[in-house]
């Protein structure tokens, strides 16, 4: 990791690491994804699924800028910091997840398997693609997997 050519006072630097939780170790990526996951709930429960909906594209588009920055800054392919990617991914898994224990731990694993795992066409776009489409890409990949799984259980009669 190149941290010391990043720019803290640089405001794509923070979103990018989703406010610091990119910074935490082990499994930054995690951390991402549980920093990100109190501010969909809040998103869903105050606007409802238009409003995740918004704030999803937002976080996506945002995601773009900021991780474009950082890893010019930063010298690296898609760090390990970054985790607003992330934030895109799970609040796009929470679009298909009811707003219940089981239901929104049931978002986090599956999200978390998916993009750990990166199964086709995930990882295509992880390891042929570069720059911030990769970065942002795999993640919402893995969310929209995350979110068929999610509608796939419900289909399938079990309600959580």
């Amino acid at each position: 990791m190149k941290q010391t050519n990043l720019d803290f006072k640089h405001p794509a630097v923070w979103l990018a690491t989703w406010f610091g939780c990119g910074l935490l170790k082990p499994a930054p990526g995690t951390w991402g994804t549980l920093g990100a996951l109190p501010f969909g709930i809040l998103l869903v429960m105050f606007t409802g699924l238009p409003g995740l909906l918004t704030g999803t594209i937002i976080v996506t588009v945002v995601g773009y800028w900021a991780s474009g920055i950082f890893e010019k800054m930063s010298g690296e392919k898609d760090s390990s910091m970054i985790v607003i990617d992330e934030a895109a991914g799970i609040w796009l898994t929470l679009l298909a997840a009811p707003l219940t224990p089981i239901g929104v731990g049931l978002a986090f694993l599956l999200f978390r398997v998916f993009d750990v795992l990166k199964p086709w066409p995930v990882s295509y776009v992880d390891k042929k693609m570069s720059g911030p489409l990769s970065v942002m890409g795999d993640d919402i990949l893995a969310g929209i997997y995350a979110a068929l799984c999610l509608i796939g259980l419900r289909y399938a009669g079990f309600d959580y």
